[in-house]
């Protein structure tokens, strides 16, 4: 495993199955995309916090009625001290820009994870 790579789980707290996957078709190629994940998820001064980003990738997953990956972001969430109000206002915002058909799809799964998550 490279550098990169053990810089993304130090940032993220694991090793994402895409770099995983990565490793072995190619090194570089694992390299490139842990360089990414780096780039996307490092603490930058004046930079988003790693609740904030966490926030805005909820939200965007369930615009784009992705629950499975909605309520794996909870547990991230929950980690980095969100509150309800703030997951709700993301469902809410998700509501809005990807239509109230995907907020029925996906708000099922997240309040149910939510509620065992104790958000």
């Amino acid at each position: 495993m490279g550098t990169n790579a053990d810089n993304v789980k130090e940032i993220k707290g694991f090793l994402p199955r895409s770099i995983r996957y990565a490793q072995d078709i190619n090194e570089d190629f694992s390299e490139a995309l842990a360089s990414f994940y780096t780039a996307v998820w490092e603490d930058r001064e004046d930079g988003l916090s790693m609740k904030e980003k966490h926030l805005l990738v909820f939200s965007i997953a369930c615009s784009n009625n992705n629950s499975e990956s909605a309520v794996k972001i909870l547990e991230r969430l929950k980690k980095f001290g969100a509150t309800r109000t703030e997951v709700t206002d993301c469902m809410m915002i998700a509501a809005w820009t990807g239509g109230i058909q995907n907020f029925t799809d996906f708000s099922r799964q997240v309040l149910k994870q939510m509620d065992k998550l104790g958000f």
